[in-house]
């Protein structure tokens, strides 16, 4: 689907209808996303967007660096002048929040829809450890496995920890480790012991199986969704 232009409130023509209709065209193509279950990057581009408007209709200054810059940075100072004139013109101001009044709606709908989804397939995911776990949980491998498929997709993970002034914050790094198809016998303790013997830097890896009741796409909600969750619990079990 095409994206929304990160600019697209203030460029091009400042015209209700027109806007409008490149809005409409834009949640048309994410409730299409929605209806397979996908959810990402569509659900956090729409949080963007929503968010954006919020702290233009709230700060006019937010609306002035909005403008899009078409001079170059020696006519700075009259492109700002130029710009100055269009925000505080008050025909421009009243389109831009006759605007803004019916795309924040429609936003948050569409928003409401996208947490309801992903609420729905956190709900019906659960996260088992597999074998014995170790005392260092930071890395290792998880398997992920939709309900009625035999396909499992095996990946590795990485719990990174940020830090500043204040807070601590947790992050985690996926990467795809391989695809496997499982047959009679071959248990999730027994993958975790190939995965063992084939992959030598992890010779006691903590791992996980992440099995999810909703068939759906793996990178554009399993995957994230999936994510997040092995973040809580991983926070919480340990």
């Amino acid at each position: 689907m095409k994206a929304l232009d990160k600019d697209w409130l203030t460029s091009h023509l400042i015209d209700f209808e027109y806007k409008k209709y490149i809005l409409l065209a834009y949640l048309k193509d994410i409730r299409q996303q929605f209806d397979r279950v996908a959810l990402y990057p569509y659900l956090s581009d729409m949080v963007f967007h929503y968010k954006n408007l919020l702290a233009i209709k709230e700060n006019k200054e937010v609306l002035f660096q909005s403008f899009p810059e078409t001079v170059s940075k020696a006519d700075f100072e009259t492109l700002s002048l130029h710009y100055k004139k269009i925000v505080e013109s008050d025909d421009i101001i009243d389109e831009l929040e006759a605007i803004i009044e019916y795309a924040a709606p429609q936003f948050k709908t569409m928003l409401s829809e996208g947490k309801d989804i992903f609420e729905y397939i956190e709900e019906n995911i659960e996260i088992l450890p597999v074998g014995i776990t170790p005392l260092h949980f930071q890395e290792g491998y998880f398997f992920l496995q939709q309900q009625g498929k035999k396909d499992t997709q095996v990946y590795e993970y990485q719990v990174s920890i940020f830090e500043n002034a204040n807070e601590k914050y947790r992050g985690i790094h996926t990467s795809f480790v391989e695809s496997i198809t499982r047959g009679i016998g071959r248990t999730f303790e027994s993958l975790k012991l190939e995965l063992i013997r084939k992959y030598k830097k992890l010779p006691n890896p903590a791992t996980y199986l992440i099995n999810s009741q909703v068939v759906c796409p793996v990178n554009a909600t399993l995957l994230p969704v999936s994510k997040r969750m092995l973040m809580k619990y991983l926070a919480t079990v340990h």
